[in-house]
């Protein structure tokens, strides 16, 4: 009795840490608590490694931790366990559970099998009829977790447990008491999720979200199911949530079917809302057209005569795809893995199919050339995706042939979204290491459209410079717009193409263009700040060696690298007319360079006419992998050099966890990895 008042008086977490320093044992390691460098599953497999060297341990070790991300959904600042901490491991499964044990007192560990992590939270009390405390934050959680655990996950939907009379009387209580409003999502999801609110509670809810939001707002937690509620209960005010929400809203309109919600969310499609063309698609065929592909060509149809932005058709596309793979894992009973999969097989045969217009199948042959090598090993038996084996794998080798037919000519002047993140847009990079005629009149006309954004501009125009294919039209296209958005902040630290305005002088001071001076005068003012740690970068237009000492001067002082230390390497190989690898290679040892941004440079600059700018190494990214293989074998390089390369492909996703490589990579390419690491093992 005695220890268990104590342990009131200590957090959670202190009485898990407690907990947690008994475990260990013969054959069996518990990591210390994780710190922000343990942030993925990833990381403590490593850390693992490094402590079962540290502690000299022989034969085999299983070992359990939890990272950083699972603690801080764990534990709130005071250390009170406010959700199930998770719990991973590796080595043998029963050795793990034998080693953990029971947990610790007042606490419940749940082992879910060799295929999953151990859960650890709170032991709590429920009533007779299963209904907790109110007052037991711990047991209120539990317990709407437990009402949201799916009985079944469909391609369609989610299906849940009908509430027992008990449950439902609960939550509505808990709504009535109407607690903030935050509070009260958690109570009116379970509700609405079966159907149940009341046009009551959906109409108090309202007025309290428009209270303490001023107005509505996706901030709130329980949006999407109160709007869900007030449509299916033709809420007079409904209709205006809608129209203040905008975009967001149309998936919920898209549940709720209507001729309204059609009309609203073709008008949101066609100003390029984000997500809403999957939900228009979905309205058309409830209430016009059922057959997605003669949906999808009537929406393309319109979005084309209302020149809807680029975003609109790829959204549209997506939702093709989408809205196929699911009527096929309806039909066969497949999981998302094979849906996935089956993705693939869709995409291939959108490419050639008649009804649809060129600029969608356009779409689909961009997204078949990452899937179809997919296709044809599972077609062929010869992949790891078994599940997705094609039901006829002779017409989706056939599939593959006719894809094969026309895909260079969809392909010709076909280019990625360049409004998508960083590290998709990122994804791309490594294709254009060989420039067409056609990649170069894309590239071109999007460097002069004025609705490419800074972004975009930054990756054309540094793949239209580092091929030596940048010119004057180039600089007359964005000069007018260089006081406007050129000028603004664009952080590019994750990138592999710098601040297009960088580009833009760099160009401009090696065509001796007349605007060059002006551009340098203004990287030489004081205003805006955020360009000071950038203006060195410039230098690499029209080097010289004035130019070259001020660099190094920066690369060889305390002050932090954004690419200074790349520009120096390119802009020395330019004056000396050798290859930038050489010139890293020699750099190799050189007091007051930092080992970690230098090893990072000579990968990024085995391929001069592409650089990759980012100073840290994208495991996942084929360009750095393809690289680092350059450099291990390149004949001219130092056996130091050539290491560094070896140590980056070892390290690399490919060999270690191919699941995280983008795009995927095939088995073949999976083998071909392991085949090169372990051909260079000794080496």
């Amino acid at each position: 009795m005695d220890d268990r008042r104590t342990d009131r008086k200590r957090s959670d977490l202190a009485v898990l840490t407690a907990w947690w320093r008994t475990r260990g044992g013969d054959g069996f390691l518990a990591l210390p608590p994780p710190t922000r460098s343990r942030y993925t599953q990833s990381d403590g497999h490593e850390d693992a490694a490094e402590l079962r060297a540290r502690r000299g341990l022989a034969g085999p070790v299983s070992f359990a931790y939890w990272h950083w991300q699972s603690h801080e959904r764990a534990f709130d600042r005071s250390g009170a366990l406010q959700g199930e901490l998770l719990l991973h491991w590796g080595g043998d499964h029963a050795a793990v559970a034998a080693g953990l044990g029971e947990g610790p007192a007042g606490f419940r560990l749940v082992d879910d099998g060799p295929g999953s992590a151990f859960r650890l939270d709170r032991i709590t009390l429920r009533d007779a009829a299963g209904l907790p405390d109110p007052a037991d934050a711990a047991g209120v959680r539990q317990f709407l977790a437990a009402l949201d655990e799916p009985l079944e996950r469909t391609a369609d939907a989610v299906r849940r447990r009908p509430l027992s009379d008990a449950e439902a009387a609960w939550l509505h209580a808990r709504l009535d008491d109407l607690p903030d409003l935050a509070a009260a999502a958690r109570f009116a999801l379970p509700l609405e999720r079966r159907d149940a609110l009341t046009p009551d509670e959906a109409d108090r809810l309202l007025h309290a979200w428009r209270e303490e939001y001023g107005g509505p707002s996706a901030q709130w937690a329980g949006w999407r199911e109160l709007l869900r509620a007030l449509l299916r209960h033709d809420h007079p005010e409904a209709w205006e949530t809608v129209a203040a929400l905008g975009a967001p809203a149309a998936s919920v309109m898209a549940a709720v079917p209507s001729e309204r919600a059609l009309e609203t969310a073709r008008s949101l499609a066609l100003a390029g809302g984000p997500g809403t063309a999957s939900a228009w698609l979905a309205l058309h065929r409830e209430l016009r057209e059922p057959d997605p592909v003669r949906a999808a060509a009537a929406l393309a149809a319109d979005l084309a005569a209302h020149d809807a932005p680029e975003a609109a058709l790829r959204g549209l596309y997506a939702a093709l795809v989408g809205s196929l793979t699911r009527a096929w894992r309806r039909e066969t009973g497949a999981g998302p893995l094979a849906g996935r999969s089956h993705a693939g097989l869709v995409a291939v045969r959108l490419t050639t199919e008649e009804r649809l217009p060129r600029a969608l199948r356009v779409l689909a042959a961009l997204d078949a050339r990452d899937r179809v090598e997919h296709v044809r090993e599972a077609a062929l038996g010869t992949g790891s995706a078994a599940p997705a084996v094609p039901a006829d794998p002779d017409g989706a080798l056939a599939a593959i042939g006719r894809y094969e037919a026309v895909r260079d000519g969809l392909l010709s002047g076909a280019g990625p979204d360049l409004t998508a993140s960083e590290s998709v847009l990122g994804d791309e990079w490594d294709r254009y290491r060989t420039l067409t005629d056609a990649d170069v009149r894309w590239l071109r006309e999007r460097v002069a459209d004025p609705a490419t954004g800074l972004q975009g501009l930054g990756f054309c125009l540094e793949l239209l410079y580092a091929h030596g294919l940048a010119g004057p039209a180039e600089v007359e296209a964005l000069l007018p717009r260089r006081t406007k958005d050129l000028a603004k902040k664009y952080p590019t630290t994750y990138t592999e193409w710098r601040h297009p305005l960088v580009t833009l002088t760099c160009l401009a001071l090696d065509l001796g263009h007349p605007a060059a001076d002006r551009l340098v005068s203004w990287w030489d003012g004081a205003r805006p700040v955020w360009k000071g740690e950038l203006r060195l970068l410039t230098h690499l237009g029209a080097p010289d060696e004035a130019k070259a000492a001020a660099l190094w001067d920066f690369v060889t002082s305390p002050a932090h690298d954004v690419g200074q230390l790349m520009t120096w390497v390119l802009l020395r190989a330019r004056l000396d007319g050798e290859h930038p690898l050489l010139v890293a290679d020699r750099l190799l040892g050189t007091p007051g360079l930092s080992p970690y941004v230098l090893h990072r440079v000579l990968i990024g600059v085995a391929d001069p006419a592409q650089p990759l700018w980012h100073y840290a190494v994208d495991p996942r990214s084929r360009g750095w992998w393809r690289r680092a293989l350059e450099v291990a074998e390149h004949p001219d390089l130092s056996p130091e050099a050539r290491a560094i390369g070896r140590e980056t492909a070892r390290e690399h996703c490919l060999v270690r966890y191919p699941d995280q490589v983008s795009p995927a990579p095939t088995e073949a390419e999976r083998a071909a990895a392991r085949e090169w690491i372990a051909r260079h093992a000794d080496a």
